[in-house]
């Protein structure tokens, strides 16, 4: 195939007038669409179920964005046979042809940018920059894996002895489960679905329970650019009916998550256990969050540190596995950054994502809430809160505003995963603490280092333990193909999306040798 090189699709510019123009005319189209039903997709059929999940807008929960099915052990099931039936004939097509598929499918994204946008602002509570590089995500995804996969579809060089001819190729591994998180239900949803499908895999997509709306959407653009039946099943259905199932079942033969670390943690136990009828080690792919921090030494440019700090810390509201949630900061600069990180918090516009001009609205939904607002309650008892205020009521929408706390480093709130707009502000007496504090966690996701120290930041680069490390910039917003994303320790598998080891996970290597 002739392509272009790969790059990455570049974000809208919201000083353009035509930019926002069209944004608020897909705010009031999709707005006009809210509130229809959309059913699970099993193959050519579109499957009424006996429960639903209501969708609401995190920002104004008193609005339907729609209603999808809520699959069960019946759907799944059916999911599960198609996927099975439709895996003889997928994984016989060419690399190019499921590469054709991708790339249709993010020309399609590109044509439908600005409706995505709409969707991400009602039923993902994004902010318009947010949502923007969301959906660009999702088209970068399509766009880098179309080309990994002609790059290994003839598999990858070995050595050969004289006589022989010795072949390393890559075949399809089967049915995977897609489950995937609400944070990023565009990108990430999009990025394990067409990772598998391009590899040669059948999928049950299962969005998550509070963006099904968004996974409609998706499953709907695959199916536009001509995906076969029965390669994507749309399957929205809670964890609790339908997950379970799904992995342990014996045709399934890899799971793709994304989510917490607990329900990882369980989904990788499921998936270990034989059960009948299985005849393969299950394999997972898994990104299970973190608690990541940023380290500011003293030599660190401090208004570029402040600046970044804020936009790891609250951009969409903390609800990023890779938000910096922890800021250790130099004794000698401790006080200074500590004023410049909270006068630019303050700066920041909290408020419904459909008005052009707010950086922070609310959290997903009504649990996640309660959750981020009793991490607050603990932090008021463990340390000093130097920014924001006690959450209000949730009827009026989900938010949150942005927090800032003085902690010691073995306080609850700068241990445990939030995932919410709170920060917790560390003090080091030297580098050497900072990295020790730093690493003194059990995820191993994103990191940063701030310094003008050449000793210091080599130091970082052989020690942070952490799967994607970033100096002197912010530790969110990883480019596809630029930047592949993925951690390790308890923070999941290490496996890199976005990145040329992504792609092998989902297929099976063979070594083929015909001696002459």
């Amino acid at each position: 195939m002739g392509l272009i090189p790969y790059k990455n699709e570049v974000y809208l510019d919201w000083s353009e007038d035509k930019n926002v123009e069209s944004m608020r005319a897909a705010l009031k189209d999709v707005g006009s669409r809210l509130g229809r039903s959309y059913p699970a997709i099993i193959g050519s059929k579109r499957v009424e179920t006996n429960g639903e999940i209501v969708s609401v807008n995190p920002a104004n929960p008193s609005q339907v964005v729609g209603r999808t099915a809520s699959a069960t052990e019946r759907e799944a099931n059916m999911a599960l046979d198609t996927a099975t039936g439709a895996f003889e004939h997928w994984s016989r097509t060419s690399p190019e042809a499921r590469a054709r598929i991708l790339l249709r499918a993010s020309a399609i994204m590109k044509r439908r940018r600005f409706e995505l946008l709409a969707w991400e602002a009602y039923e993902g509570g994004k902010p318009w920059a947010e949502a923007d590089a969301q959906v660009a995500e999702a088209i970068d995804f399509l766009e880098y894996y179309a080309r990994e996969m002609l790059r290994l579809g003839d598999g990858v060089e070995i050595y050969s002895i004289p006589g022989e001819e010795s072949r390393y190729t890559y075949q399809p591994m089967g049915v995977g489960v897609i489950i995937a998180p609400w944070n990023f239900p565009t990108a990430i949803l999009t990025g394990m679905s067409s990772a598998a499908i391009v590899a040669g895999n059948t999928i049950i997509m299962k969005p998550s329970e509070f963006t099904p709306v968004i996974g409609a959407v998706v499953a709907e653009i695959f199916e536009e650019a001509g995906l076969p039946e029965g390669v994507l099943n749309f399957l929205p259905g809670y964890g609790s009916e339908v997950g379970d199932y799904l992995v342990e079942d014996a045709r399934t033969r890899f799971i793709s998550f994304t989510g917490s670390m607990k329900t990882g943690l369980r989904i990788n136990e499921l998936a270990a256990r034989q059960i009948e009828n299985q005849r393969w080690v299950k394999r997972v792919i898994a990104e299970m969050g973190g608690k990541d921090a940023m380290v500011i030494d003293e030599s660190a440019d401090l208004d570029s540190a402040a600046a970044d700090i804020v936009k790891s810390a609250y951009g969409y509201s903390g609800q990023k596995c890779s938000a910096a949630s922890r800021a250790i900061l130099h004794a000698d600069v401790y006080d200074e950054v500590l004023d410049k990180v909270v006068e630019k918090a303050k700066d920041l516009k909290i408020g419904d994502p459909e008005s052009a001009d707010v950086n922070v609205g609310p959290v997903i939904s009504e649990p996640q809430f309660e959750k981020v607002a009793g991490y607050v309650d603990v932090g008021k008892q463990e340390g000093e809160r130097v920014l924001g205020e006690d959450p209000g009521d949730p009827q009026s929408g989900y938010f949150i505003s942005p927090t800032i706390f003085e902690v010691e480093r073995d306080a609850t709130v700068a241990r445990e995963e939030i995932f919410g707009p709170v920060l917790s502000v560390i003090k080091a007496s030297d580098f050497d603490e900072a990295l020790r504090v730093a690493n003194d966690s059990p995820y191993g996701l994103t990191g940063g280092v701030y310094s003008k120290n050449r000793d210091h930041l080599e130091r970082a680069r052989r020690e942070f333990k952490a799967g994607n490390v970033y100096f002197n910039r912010s530790i969110t917003g990883a480019l596809v193909g630029v930047q592949p994303f993925g951690g390790f320790g308890m923070s999941g598998t290490d496996s890199k999306a976005g990145g040329p080891d992504y792609l092998p996970l989902h297929m099976l290597a063979r070594t083929v040798v015909e001696r002459f």
